[in-house]
């Protein structure tokens, strides 16, 4: 291991201790000033539910070794678009800022196919908007967007170091705008990067106010593509799926709305 790969990797261990330090303060800021109240009830569901599935998907993955991302950006780093490019501030902007557009398009599609829907639904189902929100994901939908950033890493031919970098601060972003807090002057920051207003948006109960709102760290994309909602959603969540715990998180990817529906479509009405 070179200088270069060990300079490499303080910085990304740097960064991701940035991120769990910066998980600790949003909690904090949550617990005494949140932006709004939930039921005790719910926050205590979510905060367990998300937390646990957050450290049952990370043991999987770390399992079954699905460290592919790296792996490839390692294998392919000299070839793609960007790989005639020197490191350096021009090429990791370009790389961060198609990062972020390809994480916005897989967002888009997680909601408008139903294959994809039924795995990300799992992460709309928290009925309590919170930091922790930003764990909650089936692994099914983790393996399929790891398979997607693989993809996006042989195109672009992104140094390894450099993508875990952007991964680490894209989780960063991921923590901040589900945070339930306020935040100084959000009007303003939210013309440049997703801020929790925005985001709380995206976890609407109502379709048409959910399918918006898609960006992980610029806003741009929004604003460029049509999808960005300014409104303050009236209540969070599904209203068909509930999960009150890791396992019936895991098997709603099995539920979808249309068969709930249609068995609630068997139970005869009462007369009006």
């Amino acid at each position: 291991m070179n200088a270069t790969d060990n300079s490499g990797m303080f910085f990304n261990e740097a960064l991701f201790g940035l991120a769990i330090v910066a998980f600790m303060l949003l909690v904090i800021i949550e617990k005494r000033k949140p932006y709004r109240h939930f039921p005790q009830n719910i926050f205590k569901e979510s905060f367990v539910t998300n937390t646990t599935a957050f450290l049952v998907n990370n043991i999987i993955l770390m399992v079954l070794r699905a460290s592919s991302l790296f792996l490839v950006a390692q294998e392919f780093a000299s070839y793609g678009l960007l790989s005639d490019l020197a490191n350096g501030p021009v090429k990791w902007l370009l790389a961060f800022a198609f990062f972020d557009l390809a994480i916005y398009l897989w967002h888009v599609a997680s909601h408008k196919y139903e294959y994809l829907w039924r795995f990300h639904k799992v992460h709309h189902s928290d009925k309590g908007f919170n930091v922790t929100t930003g764990f909650r994901f089936h692994i099914f939908d983790l393996f399929l967007e790891i398979i997607y950033k693989c993809t996006f890493v042989i195109i672009f031919g992104v140094d390894a170091y450099l993508v875990l970098s952007i991964e680490i601060v894209e989780l960063f972003f991921i923590l901040f705008h589900h945070a339930n807090i306020r935040v100084p002057n959000e009007a303003m920051i939210s013309q440049v990067f997703i801020t929790p207003s925005l985001h709380r948006t995206h976890h609407s109960t109502l379709r048409a106010e959910h399918d918006s709102n898609y960006g992980i760290v610029f806003s741009c994309w929004d604003r460029l593509f049509g999808t960005r909602k300014e409104l303050v959603p009236e209540h969070i969540g599904l209203d068909l799926i509930e999960a009150e715990n890791f396992i019936q998180l895991f098997s709603l990817a099995f539920i979808t709305e249309l068969k709930i529906r249609t068995l609630f479509s068997w139970i005869p009405k009462g007369k009006k």
